[in-house]
Formats: structure tokens, sequence, C-alpha cells
């Protein structure tokens, strides 16, 4: 997917806030984690020569043109650190036995001292910010960490996912993503997320615990997708509000969604399972379609501010 630069993706003002946003995010993290301090957490090193000692205490042996690749240190500065740093009787550089051009640099047995030092006192100042977050602040946290290193840093995305049951709180993240989601990919207006906030109601309401469930998908601590299993009548249960967040798409959640809905269903002791949808939800119904679901009926109707055509789909459990 190609990206757009911020003069081609937003407007001159709207860069301009995003550039803001990015760079107030940097000062306050640098203040959180107490960089700003001369001593990097109140040792007499700096941030580099911090990064320095890090990298190298990962490898038994590295070279200044490798630390500078990895680290992305300009020559002359690099060059300085690790003098002081030798000075400081902290790394040791000598001859490569395989390349006599090559100058290999590793941490003495003082540099790995100081290594030991600077991991426990980082562990400890970010073990100090997370116990003070409450369980859900730290979830979020964690996913919001990675989100950005997948986005910046070209990391790759999570491959596996854990379904639970919802929490407090995740009803409510089902209404807003429903209502943002369909909103951007299919211009449906609030009628829609109101329809929504109606069914998670009733069920939070209402919902009996022996025929009926919800699932959360939850992908690096943050939902990414839900399902519910709801009764449309004694014999019949109902898929309803399967949901995949955009970005946790691909990873085989929604496949795994309706196959624990189905399945909770047929245990219930339904007789079949039914859903109803839209036409184009193309997504939506392959993943039905792949399940054993058949479409039964199609009707057209205006709702959600567009022309539809909606569907039902059942499947048998017996």
């Amino acid at each position: 997917m190609a990206i757009k630069s911020l003069s081609t993706a937003t407007s001159s003002a709207g860069a301009e806030e995003l550039v803001t946003a990015v760079r107030e995010f940097n000062r306050f993290y640098t203040n959180v984690l107490g960089l700003l301090q001369e001593g990097l957490l109140e040792t007499p090193y700096s941030l580099t020569e911090a990064r320095v000692i890090f990298e190298l205490a990962g490898h038994d042996h590295s070279d200044a043109t490798e630390l500078r690749r990895v680290l992305d240190i300009d020559t002359g500065y690099l060059s300085r650190i690790l003098a002081r740093l030798e000075a400081g009787k902290l790394i040791s550089r000598q001859r490569s036995p395989d390349d006599g051009r090559r100058l290999e640099i590793g941490l003495t047995e003082q540099g790995k001292a100081a290594f030991q030092m600077l991991d426990k006192r980082s562990s400890s100042q970010v073990s100090d910010l997370l116990g003070r977050l409450s369980s859900a602040d730290q979830r979020r946290l964690t996913s919001a960490m990675a989100n950005v290193r997948e986005i910046i840093g070209g990391q790759p995305r999570p491959a596996g996912y854990v379904l639970r049951a919802p929490l407090p709180g995740d009803l409510g993240w089902v209404i807003s993503q429903h209502g943002a989601v369909y909103a951007d990919e299919y211009r449906w207006d609030a009628s829609f997320e109101a329809l929504v906030a109606r069914i998670v109601a009733d069920y939070a309401e209402r919902h009996d615990p022996q025929r009926e469930a919800a699932w959360i998908a939850e992908v690096t601590g943050e939902p990414a997708g839900c399902i519910f299993c709801v009764r449309k009548s004694a014999t019949a249960a109902q898929l309803r509000l399967l949901l995949v967040n955009p970005a946790a798409r691909g990873m085989g959640i929604g496949g795994r969604l309706v196959a624990e809905c189905t399945s909770f269903a047929r245990r219930a002791g339904y007789a079949e399972l039914v859903l109803w949808t839209n036409d184009i939800l193309t997504a939506a119904r392959h993943v039905y379609e792949r399940a054993g679901f058949l479409l039964v009926a199609e009707n057209p109707h205006h709702s959600f501010g567009h022309n539809l055509v909606g569907q039902t789909w059942r499947l048998s459990l017996t």
C-alpha cells in the first residue's frame, strides 16, 4: 500500500497539525522517561552512551560501522562517544582475528557492570510507570506502542489473537467501532450506530447466559473483533454484530469468531443459526459461505442513508 506524503495526503494546515502533534508527543514521552536529565536514569551516562552500551551488550563484538548503521549516529559524534567510553574503561577495541583492518568493539567487565545497572534501573523505571496504571490502561498502552512500531518501523503485525468474553468497557467498544468502521468504509450514517447500541443494550440487560453469548477477539491486549449469538426463537439462534477491526483483518479472526458462535449455538441446543446482512458486505458474506451458511432470502431496503439489499442466511445445526 502506497503511503502519501503529508503534502498530498492532507491540507497544509492539517499537515502542520500532524507534525505539531508528533513533536509534542516526542517531548512528552522524553520527559516521562526522564531522558532530559543530564545523566540518564541518574547515572553518569548520556542517552547516546547508554544506547551504545545496550547495543554492545547484545553482541560479543561489533565495529564502528555497524554501530553507526544500527543506531543511526553521525560518524564524528559516535567516534567521540566511543572515545569517552574507552577512557572510562567501559569498552575495549582490538583487531579482528578474521580481518586485520577491522577494529572489534566490546564491553569490558566494567562496561558489562554498567549495562547491568542501566538495565535494572530502566526496568524499575518502567515498572513504576506501569504500576500507576490500571490493567486496562496497561493493555491500551502496550497496544498503542505496538501500533506505533508497526506503522513507523514496519514491524510485522502480531500473528496471534485470543477470544474471550466481554470485559467492562468492551460493549462500548463494540458500538463505537461499528459506527466508526461502517461510516468510514460504507458512509453509513448515525442511525446504524444507534441500531447497534440498541442491540448491545438489549444483550447487556436481558441476555440468557445459557443460550446467548458474546466474544471479543483481542490482539496485543486490545479488542480487535467481536460477535454475538442471541436467541431468535426456541429453535433458532441469531448471529449478530460480526466485526473485525481493519488493522486486524487477514488474521483469520472473522472465521474463528463465526466458528465459535456456531459451536455455542449447537451446544445450546438450537436447531439452526440465522443471520441478516447486506449484499455490499462481501468479506463477511465470504466468511459465512465458508462456514456453511446458505442464502435464503434477499430484500431491498433503504437504511443508514443508503439503498441496500438485505440478505438472510441460514445454517442448519442438526
